[in-house]
């Protein structure tokens, strides 16, 4: 069999692609203002290496609840409660947003991705500033910041957990005279549920990074000590802290990971 050959079009492509890039990239760096290198950037740099090589020990915990394994401890706290918060709240978003039907355009699901998608836009640390004007700095407002942008996040993933099962259970059991809240629990439920629970897993470890840069606007966890440390330039502290979220989020990764395996 002879194979075709490709035209024009096809082999300039894959060329015009990357020269419109190109042409993106440079038009984006265009607009950086590059004021320089300051001439103590060297020091500085420096001494963020020489903080991380020398980091301040005592600082890993002292028992007043000042140091860095209470400020861990709150920041996986915060992370827990909002991802708890977000994955409960997000189930019947993630159902109104699922389309489960063959139709081209569905009113219902179009409505909660819309939904969904406006809870998205608002990151975490400006939903983290709103809430601390409602309800005070600390790790309350934490909590509120990633459960709320959490359930936009979650119910785009639930609703595509929905939509790709298997409808013929559902079927079966409406053929044979159940209800929909038959098909809901016996059906739908047990099939999506290790996919929601490998989605709120997923959620959790971003949660984590996330609940660590809260604290720099006043939402609690360890980001509160790291700007402070930062801004008095204590450089063997900030090496300290940089060390206990590295290790927190690697192993929460791990974890995570390991516990997502044996639900797929």
């Amino acid at each position: 069999m002879m194979m075709q050959q490709k035209t024009l079009w096809q082999k300039s492509q894959p060329w015009l692609i990357t020269a419109v890039v190109a042409a993106i990239f440079i038009w984006g760096f265009a607009g950086v203002p590059l004021t320089g290198i300051k001439s103590t950037a060297g020091q500085v740099f420096g001494s963020i290496i020489d903080g991380l090589v020398h980091p301040d020990w005592s600082y890993l915990y002292s028992g007043d609840g000042e140091d860095l394994v209470s400020a861990l401890l709150q920041t996986l706290a915060i992370a827990f409660l909002g991802t708890f918060m977000s994955a409960v709240l997000a189930v019947p978003f993630g159902f109104w947003a699922a389309k489960t039907n063959r139709k081209f355009f569905s009113p219902k699901s179009a409505s909660g991705k819309f939904v969904l998608t406006v809870v998205r836009v608002f990151p975490e640390l400006v939903l983290a500033i709103m809430f601390i004007k409602a309800v005070g700095p600390g790790a309350f407002a934490g909590v509120l910041a990633l459960g709320f942008h959490s359930v936009g996040m979650m119910g785009k993933l639930f609703s595509e957990a929905v939509e790709n099962i298997d409808r013929g259970p559902n079927e079966a059991i409406a053929a044979a005279g159940g209800s929909t809240l038959d098909g809901l629990t016996m059906a739908t439920f047990p099939a999506v549920l290790p996919e929601f629970m490998n989605y709120t897993l997923y959620r959790f470890e971003i949660a984590v990074r996330s609940a660590s840069i809260l604290g720099i606007v006043g939402a609690g966890g360890v980001g509160a000590p790291l700007i402070f440390a930062l801004s008095t330039r204590a450089w063997p502290r900030v090496g300290m802290i940089l060390i206990g979220i590295v290790v927190t989020v690697t192993a929460i990764d791990f974890l995570s990971g390991q516990i997502r395996k044996r639900l797929v």
